[in-house]
């Protein structure tokens, strides 16, 4: 038996079923992630001599932070602890993250390990990353054979 497609209901039943996850993620718990491990958004900005990576991170104690590089690989963790519940009244919305994260990236090993810099200021990490000196862009001059001059590129 041969049914007619019929493109406006296959929409609406589309259309309902986006409803129904938008309606499910807009009514979750807000507190689902609370205690457990988070990602970290970067920024990583490569300049001409070094690498910039920088982490909003308000609210963590700068000691708390561990971070490493090994074999191309820079990884940073932490954890933000979570206040004391408040035993004379009850929250009403709770969005602050708290718990452990951890995020790893790779960069080129032409980096000088030994020179990384960090600095934690008003929340926001920034790390320097000096690439080694054979990685740098130099400018190489060009002579011609046959003339007098010089043509640097």
């Amino acid at each position: 038996m041969l049914s007619r497609r019929d493109p406006f209901r296959e929409m609406l039943s589309l259309q309902r079923t986006l409803d129904r996850l938008m309606e499910s993620t807009l009514n979750a718990d807000s507190t689902d992630w609370t205690g457990a491990t988070w990602g970290l958004a970067l920024d990583v900005l490569e300049e001409e001599d070094a690498y910039i990576v920088k982490a909003n991170i308000p609210g963590i104690n700068p000691e708390d932070l561990e971070i490493t590089f090994n074999n191309g690989t820079l990884t940073i963790r932490g954890e933000v602890k979570d206040e004391s519940e408040t035993e004379k009244g009850h929250y009403h919305i709770r969005e602050r993250r708290y718990g452990s994260f951890a995020r790893s990236i790779n960069l080129p090993n032409s980096i000088k390990s030994d020179d990384i810099s960090a600095q934690y200021e008003n929340g926001t990490l920034k790390l320097v990353l000096p690439k080694t000196e054979e990685v740098k862009p130099r400018r190489i001059p060009v002579r011609a054979v046959s003339g007098r001059k010089t043509i640097e590129g």
